[in-house]
């Protein structure tokens, strides 16, 4: 498994929330949850992705978040900075920001709403990977782009050299299997609960929802499975497969992970429009999941 091209990222990257109070962008409270990760002994940290509600940030709280995670992680923790994009020239600007911020890496999500044909997608990452010089991750999530990254385009982008790892979110192990098959590119999980299935074929780790509230579970689970203890992990795998099912299924993500950090007293909850809390009929369940699993008196 150490030979693949993205290995250094091998573990639990954390797909951090972005706190909010009364409208704006928490810097403080998003401080404290960056040092709960790092003591936790999180691989990464990864933020102003989907579940840090990028499509609803301005630019500038984008790059800010961005900087405030480098500056506040570095030495301690790797950084791999959300800044895809379905404008190749946006993906760029902000790629070319957290490069110069000094993120470890990018994760670049297949170009959405837009539908780009392979060749597009193609075209979209390597005028990234040519531009600027950091490890990027591909993201594909036909649930939320509305198109799959063909394995046989994610084939041809491993041969860039700094294109070296895929975050795989399609559900099918048919196609992670496929990819790292025909590639050395490192695959992390793009869903909590797939991760054990994932790595038991050869991905290396997960970027992670649950991981803002379970990190060490996490970590545990996925040192097992790389370590080769799949006993030890699928024990693990079943502990925490109830919560990452009955939590996340509840509502789009963030916003049933965002519920579970402020019933934690780690967050306020908040989110921004067009994201809606939880139902209270919802949040309900929430706390009885939480108390399930032990999180909750």
């Amino acid at each position: 498994m150490g030979s693949r091209k993205g290995s250094g990222f091998a573990g639990v990257g954390v797909a951090i929330v972005t706190p909010f109070q009364d409208g704006k962008l928490d810097v403080k409270r998003l401080q404290e949850q960056i040092d709960f990760q790092i003591t936790s002994g999180v691989t990464f940290l990864v933020p102003v992705g989907t579940t840090g509600e990028s499509p609803t940030l301005s630019h500038d709280e984008h790059e800010r978040v961005i900087s405030e995670v480098v500056q506040a992680a570095r030495g301690r923790c790797k950084v791999m900075a959300g800044t895809g994009s379905n404008c190749t020239a946006e993906a760029l600007r902000l790629t070319r920001w957290a490069a110069k911020e000094g993120a470890d890496a990018s994760l670049q999500v297949a170009p959405y709403y837009n539908k780009p044909t392979q060749r597009g997608f193609y075209e979209h990452f390597k005028a990234i990977a040519l531009e600027v010089g950091i490890p990027h991750c591909v993201y594909n999530i036909p649930g939320r782009s509305a198109k799959n990254i063909e394995p046989e385009t994610i084939a041809k982008l491993s041969e860039l050299p700094n294109i070296t790892m895929v975050k795989e979110a399609t559900g099918s192990l048919d196609q992670c299997s496929q990819i790292l098959n025909s590639t050395n590119l490192t695959v992390l999980s793009g869903d909590d609960s797939l991760t054990l299935p994932m790595m038991s074929i050869g991905a290396e780790g997960v970027i992670s929802v649950a991981g803002n509230i379970v990190p060490g579970d996490l970590l545990a689970m996925v040192r097992a499975a790389l370590a080769g203890e799949f006993v030890k992990a699928a024990q693990l795998h079943h502990k925490l497969f109830p919560l990452c099912r009955d939590m996340l299924s509840l509502a789009t993500n963030p916003i049933p992970v965002k519920g579970a950090m402020k019933l934690l007293g780690r967050d306020t909850g908040e989110l921004r429009l067009p994201m809606t809390e939880l139902e209270p009929k919802e949040f309900e369940q929430l706390q009885q999941t939480l108390k399930r699993y032990g999180l909750l008196g």
